[in-house]
């Protein structure tokens, strides 16, 4: 069902600093930041390899994450979510439900323009299920810096 782990997400007390460090200590160069409609940061993505990112959330805005509700972390610093990429986003869902996965987000269009739905294991950890279409943020940014 799934080619790879796309990203991996934190709630972090400060994003910028957070985002720094990341770049600076282990060479991580900034993807691009997701904006809400009101023009709000939502979320920074660092690029670590070929469609593979780190996903930060600042803390205090948790319940405005990408899943929009308050992830595993409580709404505090910490392990928010994973994702994984696949290739046929509906083909995916399908499997899911046949296997009896609980859904917690039906398919929609995230603030990336990717296209997900959301599962959780059985401790509850947030899991995304994400398509990467090519206008999605995350494909436009792998093309952009893999060549760079």
């Amino acid at each position: 069902m799934a080619d790879r782990i796309g990203h991996v997400a934190f709630y972090v007390n400060d994003i910028e600093g957070t985002a720094d460090f990341y770049s600076r200590v282990f060479g991580y160069r900034e993807a691009f930041r997701m904006r809400r409609d009101d023009g709000s940061l939502g979320g920074v993505y660092l690029y670590i390899t070929d469609f593979q990112f780190l996903e930060f959330f600042q803390a205090s805005s948790a319940s405005e994450g990408s899943a929009g509700t308050i992830g595993a972390a409580g709404g505090v610093a910490g392990y928010a979510h994973f994702c994984v990429q696949v290739p046929v986003l509906e083909d995916a869902y399908k499997k899911a439900v046949a296997e009896g996965a609980p859904i917690d987000a039906e398919i929609r269009t995230g603030l990336s323009k990717c296209r997900m739905f959301w599962t959780h294991d059985p401790d509850g950890n947030k899991i995304e299920v994400m398509e990467l279409p090519p206008e999605s943020l995350q494909a436009q940014a792998n093309e952009r810096l893999r060549r760079s």
